[in-house]
């Protein structure tokens, strides 16, 4: 039986992860749509579908798929075109939730991704929605110019909130309990930083060492 999913279509950060496994064996093979498909140019024209396909046949040759196995397709708009391409290829497939063995497998590949591209390991560790909206963009406003070519700019809502107005000021924290969103470091008791406010769905505040 073949599974294929996909990770990450819901992350401001990054591409999106097309994964396909075998369950009967483990082998698991994925590819990454390229962030690119999702500027405002591209990501109207919906290529990233076009993208997700042609992975999809990538990762199917890969697997040396039969057309008398079984396959489950992930239910999401991301499959759209893939699930055309099984139809007028013969294929016989079903259209569900995916769950494991694939799901766990799909997510970790994405946490690596994001972690290759600077997301902190510490946000996937502790949170229980390491990817949420409005905590990656928090990450980014920490340090924008240097993150938000990470960001899929083609969203609606990034068109809402990927250019906010930004209020700095200055202060000592005696007793910290903060992590500078900029170096991912501890700012330690007695520390002199600097404070970006603004407000996207709700007030935030981000603290960050003076230096960085």
């Amino acid at each position: 039986m073949i599974l294929i999913d996909d990770s990450g279509s819901g992350s401001l950060i990054g591409g999106t992860i097309i994964g396909a496994m075998r369950a009967e064996t483990n082998e698991f093979y994925y590819n990454i749509i390229p962030l690119k498909y999702y500027s405002p140019e591209l990501f109207q024209k919906k290529i990233y579908l076009d993208q997700a396909t042609q992975i999809a046949v990538e990762l199917f040759n890969r697997l040396k798929v039969s057309k008398d196995e079984e396959i489950l397709v992930c239910r999401g708009y991301m499959f759209d075109k893939v699930r055309r391409w099984l139809k007028d290829n013969s294929y016989k497939f079903t259209n569900t939730k995916i769950d494991e063995p694939l799901q766990t497998k799909i997510e970790i590949a994405f946490e690596n991704y994001a972690v290759s591209l600077g997301f902190p390991r510490r946000f996937i560790s502790y949170t229980k929605y390491p990817f949420h909206f409005h905590r990656i963009l928090r990450w980014v406003y920490a340090d924008y110019d240097n993150r938000v070519h990470l960001c899929k700019t083609g969203w609606k809502s990034w068109q809402k909130y990927g250019a906010l107005s930004i209020r700095f000021s200055y202060d000592k924290i005696n007793k910290s309990k903060y992590i500078c969103l900029k170096c991912n470091k501890k700012i330690e008791n007695n520390s002199f930083v600097t404070i970006l406010k603004f407000t996207s769905n709700r007030p935030q505040k981000i603290y960050l060492h003076r230096d960085c």
